[in-house]
């Protein structure tokens, strides 16, 4: 099997799924824009070949990239770089080169178009916010009048929170088209809630191989717009309600062979329309991983090995794995530089002694969402893991 990894270093912990491709005995080809040099050791010694492009963002050189492994190796069984960012790259090699496991370029809109995505979590029977395309201020000023403010702008095909605006006001509203997006955007009534989590990886008949779920009570839009603590935790089991939304989700978008990464809001407030405090409503899709560390997050708090399972799903389409070790509560804190806090990373893991997994540097391409440094400990309950957030964003009092 002749697998092409899209950007195998980036984010560096990617690199295990080449490695655990390899393991497997999958021949793993690499292109990307990073030189050779700068690969990890392992990646290197994983990758039978790394053909480097100048950009990514130019098709042609990547396209002659997969027209020379071709030639050297024989027909390219996948393209996937399992990151938001390339997915419609992915899409359109596949198509290109006519490899069918996985999207093409004709299908990948319903994994991009927040609007799309709406139409299928509808069809699985999860209640979403009402929204509307971003034409003109009349438009917006209507749609207000019709679900109220705040109100959440945000582009239609995009990642995560970024360029997110919540529009408190009409004032912010008229503020917002004085410089109108120049891509298409929606608005979306605001939803008060935590964001609930399915993540996980599915085969080709979109069989669940592995599934987990973690929590965020922080506004996500809060903290990439104002700086809130960045903090979120996976859970130690997969509630029975996430599960269920999630299979059904998974199912009306036809998901297989994928990792995937599904977002739900759990209400924190009554919402005409959408349900009662702790019923679950639609937020986003992403058929890929969960960004950031959250893929050695679900290793830890699972004790499970999600490049491997993965890995074996690409080569036998099963679970070759089983995972029975204790469950456990795996907190992020992400840290930012500009910050005073009572604790030092290094005194913050110390802290946390054999709690502590991982405590490193954001690559800062991810820290304006993710924070710039990382702190990431298991807890047993829910308790330590307040006490843990509280100390990791305990501030320092100015003299």
């Amino acid at each position: 099997m002749n697998f092409v990894f899209v950007s195998p270093n980036f984010p560096e912990a990617y690199r295990w799924f080449c490695i655990r491709l390899h393991e497997n005995g999958v021949n793993v080809l690499g292109v990307g824009d990073a030189s050779y040099d700068t690969l990890h050791p392992d990646l290197k010694r994983t990758l039978t070949e790394y053909y480097r492009v100048d950009s990514l963002e130019n098709y042609g050189q990547v396209l002659r990239a997969l027209g020379y492994f071709t030639g050297q190796y024989g027909k390219i069984d996948w393209v996937e770089s399992n990151n938001e960012y390339w997915l419609e790259l992915d899409a359109a090699l596949r198509t290109d080169f006519n490899i069918t496991t996985g999207l093409k370029s004709d299908e990948i809109w319903k994994y991009k178009s927040k609007m799309a995505m709406k139409e299928f979590y509808k069809k699985a029977g999860i209640p979403c916010a009402r929204y509307a395309p971003v034409t003109d201020l009349a438009a917006g000023l209507a749609f207000a009048g019709e679900v109220g403010y705040p109100i959440v702008a945000k582009p239609d095909n995009g990642v995560g929170a970024i360029a997110t605006w919540k529009l408190k006001n009409e004032d912010d509203m008229r503020e917002f088209f004085q410089d109108p997006p120049q891509v298409q955007y929606l608005m979306e009534e605001y939803v008060s809630g935590s964001v609930t989590t399915y993540d996980g990886i599915c085969n080709s008949k979109g069989e669940v191989l592995f599934a987990a779920s973690h929590i965020t009570r922080n506004s996500i839009m809060d903290m990439v717009n104002e700086g809130v603590p960045t903090y979120y935790y996976v859970d130690k089991d997969v509630p029975a309600d996430v599960e269920a939304a999630g299979k059904a989700t998974l199912k009306a978008f036809h998901a297989s062979s994928r990792f995937f990464h599904l977002e739900f809001f759990r209400l924190t407030a009554d919402k005409p329309g959408l349900g009662r405090v702790g019923d679950l409503a639609a937020l986003e899709v992403n058929m890929r991983p969960a960004g950031g560390f959250t893929p050695d997050m679900l290793n830890f708090g699972q004790s499970a090995d999600v490049y491997q399972i993965w890995a074996d799903m690409v080569a036998f389409d099963e679970l070759r794995h089983t995972y029975d070790g204790p469950h456990s509560y795996c907190i992020y804190a992400g840290r930012r530089d500009e910050n005073n806090y009572v604790l030092s990373l290094p005194q913050l893991e110390a802290r946390c002694g054999s709690h502590a997994k991982l405590f490193t540097r954001m690559p800062d391409a991810l820290a304006g969402t993710m924070g710039n440094q990382v702190a990431i400990a298991c807890f047993d309950t829910l308790e330590e893991v307040d006490a843990f957030v509280h100390s990791a964003f305990q501030l320092d009092e100015p003299v």
